[in-house]
C-alpha cells in the first residue's frame, strides 16, 4: 500500500522513477535484438480491440483503455493486490507504455506474478512471461546516498508501436505497514474504463475519501465492493502548474479490522499526528553524548535563539545526508543517539537529532511532515501517508521574535510562536525556509495530535537578486564594464547548491556565462569572482567584468542602446494557443532589482529615451525608469512576485504583465552624434 515518507532532495522521487525507467529501457534495448515470443493475449485484452477510445486530441500519445486494481484483505498481516492495465499507442511518444515496472519493498512485499502482451494491428500477439522479467534494486541517485529495500520488477512488451495495444497484469503479496490504499485513477493520459474493488474479511469495515473528485458510490456483493469510472480526462501538463497529486483525481481507502486499526491506521490529520508521534516515541531521547554536545555547541550562546542557531549549524553541516530506509525505516526515524554517533541520516533523522539537541538545551520542537512539492497536499486533502515525502522541524520560540532574521514563524493558538526550519537543506540560513516550503501545507505533530498547518510566506526582499553595473560605451558600439550581483534566499542557495561541489573555475563561472548569453549576442569575460560561496549566512554574489562588441547598433548615424543590459524577467509560458487549465505556480516570493549606468561615447548625446514602466497587479509588480545625468544613462528597475499562485482567472493579466516586461526589456535609447 506504499505509504512512505521520503526525504525528497532535488526531486528524489522523480529521480528514482527516471533511474528505474533508464534501467528497464537499457534492458529493453538489449532485448530488442531477440525474437519476440508469440502468445495469445488474454480475453480481457482482446475485448478492447474494437473499443471506442476515450475523448482525446491529436497530441495524445496513448490512452488507457482498461485499468483494474483489486484489493483482497486476508488479515492485518496479509493483503493481496492484483492489477491489470491495457493501453492503445497512438503516437511514437506512447511507446514508453511498453515498459512496465512494479516497485516493491522486500521483504514486506513480494511480486508473485508479472506478465505482459501486445496485440498488433496486423499480425500475431506477443507475450512476455514472468520468468522473462528483470528484478533490480534502486540505483544510486545523484545528490544522495541511499540504502533501501525498495526494488522493482520490470518487463519490456514488444511491438509497443502506434496502432497497437499493450497490456500487463501483476500481483503483489503485502504485509502492510499502514492499513490504507490509494487509487490514483487520473493521470496525464485519458482513461476509457477504470475499476477498483475491495474484498474484506468478515467484521472488517472501510472508509473512502476523495481528492479532486466527487464521491463515488460502489456496488456491493457480500464483502466485496466495486467502483467503476469511465471516460476520465487526461491531465495535459502545463508549465509551472501545480504538482500532479494536487490536481489529479484519487480515492483514499482506510481499512478497519474488528477492534480498530490500532497502530496501523488513521483516517484524519489529527489521528495521523498521533500515529506518527507514537511511531517516533523515544527517538528524540538524548544520550549522554548528545547532552554533552549540546552543552559544547551552546556554551557561548547568549540567548535561546543563539542556542538554536548553533545547533542548526551543526546538524546542517556536520551530519551527512545518507538515507537508510529498510522496512518501517521508510517512515520511522532512527534514534537520535544512532544518528549522532554515525554522523549521518536522512531528513527525518536529521530532524530527530536536532530535536534531541534542542531539548537538551531546554528548547521544545515538533516534527512537521510535509511534501517538498508545494500543492501536493492542501486543506481538503484526505489524510494519507504517501502524500508526504519530507520532514522538517517547528521550533518553539520564547515569545514573539524581535530578531528580523527569524522570518519563518507562525503563531499557533496552542503552542505559541513556532519557527520552521529544514535541517536537511544545508544552504538555507537559520530563520528562513525555501520557497518550496512557503505557503505549503504540512502536518504539525503536536502533543495533542496532528494539525495540518500552512507554513508562512516570507517577505519578497528575503529572496532577491540585486544587480548593479558601471559600464561605458565607445563610438564603435562596444560596451565594457563591471557588474556586482548580490543574491539572498532561494536566489542564493540555488546557486550555492550548483557550485559548492565544483572545483574547476571554468565550471564555476558558467552561471555568469549563461546570464550574459541570455542578454548579449557576443561577450568576453575579463574577470569573474564568486562571493561568500561557503558562508551560507551571508549574501552570495558574483562580481565580474566583461566586454561586448557591437552592443550598440548603428542606424543611419544614430546609435541604438538598450538600457536594460542584463537579466530577463519576462516569461513566455502563457504564449500558447491553448487555454490555461491550471494555476501558475511561482517558486516563491521574490524581489529583483537592476541598476545600470552607461557612460556615453565621446561626441554623443541622448536623442530619445524609453518611457518609464509601471505595472502593478495583485500577484506581481514591475517598475522601470531610464534617465540621463550628464553623459550617463541610468536605468533602474524593480520586479516583485507577491503571490505564489496565480489562478486561471488571472492568467490573461499575467500574460499582459509579462508582455509589458518584455517590451521594456527590448526598449532602446537613441544616441545622436554632435559632430
Amino acid at each position: 500500500m506504499r505509504n512512505r515518507l521520503y526525504c525528497n532532495r532535488s526531486g528524489r522521487g522523480r529521480a528514482i522513477k527516471r533511474a528505474l525507467e533508464a534501467v528497464f529501457f537499457s534492458f529493453g534495448f538489449l532485448g530488442a535484438c531477440q525474437p519476440a515470443a508469440a502468445g495469445d493475449a488474454p480475453p480481457w485484452m482482446h475485448a478492447l480491440v474494437n473499443a471506442q477510445l476515450p475523448q482525446h486530441d491529436e497530441k495524445t500519445d496513448a490512452v488507457l483503455l482498461y485499468s483494474e486494481r483489486n484489493i483482497a484483505v486476508e488479515s492485518q498481516q496479509k493483503i493481496r493486490i492484483s492489477v491489470r492495465q491495457a493501453y492503445k499507442i497512438l503516437r511514437p511518444g506512447g511507446r514508453e507504455r511498453g515498459y512496465a515496472f512494479v516497485p516493491f519493498s522486500s521483504p514486506s512485499e513480494r511480486v508473485t506474478g508479472l506478465r505482459g502482451w501486445s496485440i498488433p494491428a496486423q499480425g500475431k500477439d506477443y507475450e512476455v512471461r514472468d520468468k522473462e522479467a528483470v528484478e533490480v534494486s534502486i540505483p544510486k541517485i545523484e545528490g544522495s546516498e541511499l540504502i533501501t529495500d525498495e526494488k522493482a520488477k520490470g518487463i519490456r512488451i514488444p511491438a509497443a508501436d502506434p496502432g497497437n495495444i499493450v497490456g500487463y497484469e501483476y500481483e503483489i503479496e503485502e504485509q502492510p505497514l499502514v492499513l490504507q490504499d490509494s487509487w490514483f485513477f487520473q493521470d496525464v493520459i485519458p482513461v476509457r474504463e477504470a475499476h477498483y474493488s475491495l474484498e474484506l474479511p468478515a467484521g472488517w469495515e472501510y472508509k473512502a475519501a476523495y481528492r479532486n473528485h466527487a464521491e463515488l458510490k460502489p456496488a456491493r456483493n457480500g464483502n466485496r465492493w466495486e467502483w467503476t469510472l469511465s471516460d476520465v480526462a487526461g491531465i495535459r501538463q502545463e508549465s509551472e502548474m501545480p504538482p500532479l497529486p494536487g490536481v489529479a483525481g484519487a480515492m483514499i481507502v482506510y481499512l478497519f479490522p474488528p477492534g480498530g486499526p490500532g497502530n496501523k491506521g488513521f483516517t484524519n490529520w489529527q489521528e495521523m499526528g498521533t500515529w506518527y508521534r507514537e511511531l517516533t516515541r523515544g527517538r528524540t531521547d538524548a544520550s549522554p553524548e548528545i547532552n554533552k554536545k549540546a552543552g559544547e555547541l551552546t556554551a557561548a550562546a547568549l540567548t535561546p535563539v543563539d542556542k538554536m542557531r548553533a545547533i542548526a549549524q551543526f546538524v546542517q553541516h556536520d551530519i551527512r545526508y545518507v538515507a537508510i530506509e529498510l522496512g518501517i525505516g521508510n517512515m520511522q526515524p532512527h534514534p537520535a543517539a544512532d544518528v549522532f554517533s554515525h554522523r549521518y541520516g536522512d531528513c527525518k533523522d536529521k530532524a530527530t537529532l536536532m530535536a534531541a539537541l534542542l531539548r537538551a538545551a531546554g528548547i521544545d520542537s515538533y516534527y512537521v511532515v510535509i511534501n517538498s512539492e508545494r500543492g501536493s497536499v492542501g486543506p481538503d486533502t484526505p489524510a494519507y501517508g504517501s502524500g508526504f515525502n519530507h520532514v522538517i522541524l517547528a521550533i518553539q520560540l520564547p515569545g514573539r521574535p524581535s530578531d528580523p532574521s527569524l522570518a519563518a514563524t507562525l503563531e499557533d493558538p496552542r503552542l505559541g510562536t513556532l519557527l520552521f526550519f529544514d535541517p536537511t537543506n544545508d544552504v538555507v540560513p537559520f530563520g528562513q525556509i525555501g520557497g518550496y516550503l512557503q505557503e505549503n501545507y504540512g502536518l504539525l505533530v503536536a502533543p495533542e495530535g496532528g494539525e495540518l498547518v500552512e507554513l508562512p510566506r516570507l517577505a519578497a526582499r528575503l529572496n532577491k537578486i540585486e544587480r548593479s553595473g558601471t559600464l561605458s560605451l565607445d563610438t564603435e558600439g562596444t560596451l565594457t564594464g563591471t557588474i556586482t550581483e548580490q543574491r539572498l534566499g532561494d536566489r542564493a542557495w540555488q546557486e550555492r547548491m550548483r557550485l559548492l561541489h565544483l572545483t574547476n573555475n571554468a565550471d564555476r563561472i558558467k552561471p555568469i556565462e549563461a546570464l550574459l548569453a541570455g542578454s548579449l549576442s557576443s561577450f568576453h569575460i575579463t574577470r569573474a569572482l564568486l562571493v561568500n560561496l561557503q558562508a551560507t549566512d551571508q549574501p552570495f554574489g558574483f562580481n565580474y567584468s566583461f566586454e561586448a562588441a557591437r552592443y550598440a547598433k548603428n542606424a543611419g548615424g544614430l546609435l541604438l542602446v538598450r538600457p536594460r543590459v542584463l537579466g530577463i524577467e519576462a516569461d513566455g509560458i502563457l504564449e500558447t494557443s491553448e487555454p490555461r487549465r491550471f494555476p501558475i505556480e511561482f517558486d516563491g516570493p521574490a524581489e529583483d532589482t537592476d541598476t545600470f549606468e552607461i557612460t556615453l561615447p565621446p561626441g554623443y548625446v541622448v536623442d530619445d529615451l524609453p518611457p518609464p514602466v509601471d505595472a502593478d497587479f495583485s500577484f506581481a509588480s514591475y517598475h522601470s525608469k531610464t534617465e540621463v545625468k550628464g553623459n550617463v544613462i541610468g536605468y533602474t528597475r524593480r520586479f516583485e512576485i507577491k503571490e505564489l499562485s496565480v489562478p486561471v482567472s488571472k492568467a490573461d493579466d499575467l500574460k499582459r504583465f509579462y508582455r509589458i516586461i518584455a517590451g521594456d526589456e527590448r526598449n532602446t535609447a537613441v544616441l545622436r552624434s554632435t559632430k
